[in-house]
């Protein structure tokens, strides 16, 4: 198997500027705002012509009349390369915050050079659109807060979502044992609740579905400690009051 990987800047400008003569000055005859695609102006030297975002067409002046050689279109398409990946990067932030590794995997997508990838992932960081201590902190406290998820569950999904191993460990040792018992004792009361049987049957399920969601066997255990006390203590038909 080949694996292809995505083009460097050097690449893409010989593939954008391969018709370019190389000893000539290149003067832009026209300029066309492409209409299906935002920002993007068709810019024509004579028989040339390539494409550029609105704002490196400004930078560096773009208009009619000016004139280039093809060492300064060179740059011009590896600056433009870096704008492209940033607009795209901003774009797949929109929605909702990404990590680091799912940015780098969608400019991959998008056949973004992995130098011009790196670079962009620095500005992203730099300007704090990327953070991913932040992010970790912030998924960790939903997922145990509202989702009523436990620490493995965390971990594993804080993985899939590329963050170092060394943040995981760090973002999870600020969930205290108090807060991941608390979290998982409204989840087992929830479920344990809902069942019917006996407590043998009970404590079997409710326990299960505990480890499904990410709860240690430790945390699982005092739950189920609890639950039973709860149900053992509870008021006994006679003593219950009924009005008359």
């Amino acid at each position: 198997m080949v694996i292809q990987l995505n083009p460097e800047p050097e690449e893409q400008e010989e593939q954008v500027l391969a018709d370019f003569p190389d000893d000539e000055e290149l003067v832009i005859t026209r300029v066309e705002r492409l209409k299906k695609s935002n920002y993007r102006y068709l810019i024509h030297f004579g028989a040339y012509s390539m494409t550029v975002h609105e704002d490196i067409m400004i930078k560096y002046r773009m208009i009619t009349g000016s004139t280039f050689v093809k060492a300064d279109l060179e740059d011009i398409v590896a600056a433009d390369e870096r704008q492209r990946a940033y607009v795209e990067g901003l774009r797949y932030l929109e929605r909702k915050p990404r990590t680091t590794q799912e940015m780098a995997r969608r400019l991959r997508e998008k056949e973004i050079g992995e130098t011009v990838i790196s670079e962009v992932l620095l500005r992203l960081q730099s300007e704090r659109l990327l953070d991913d201590p932040l992010y970790a902190r912030q998924w960790a406290e939903q997922r145990m807060t509202y989702q009523r998820k436990g620490k493995m569950w965390i971990r594993q999904e804080l993985r899939e979502k590329g963050i170092d191993p060394s943040l995981i460990a760090e973002t999870l040792e600020e969930i205290t044992p108090e807060q991941e018992l608390e979290s998982a004792l409204q989840t087992g009361r929830k479920k344990w609740n809902l069942l019917r049987g006996d407590a043998a049957d009970k404590r079997r399920k409710t326990g299960a579905y505990l480890m499904r969601r990410g709860f240690s066997g430790e945390q699982v255990r005092r739950v189920l400690g609890i639950l039973r006390e709860e149900e053992d203590s509870g008021p006994d038909e006679e003593e219950m009051y009924f009005p008359d």
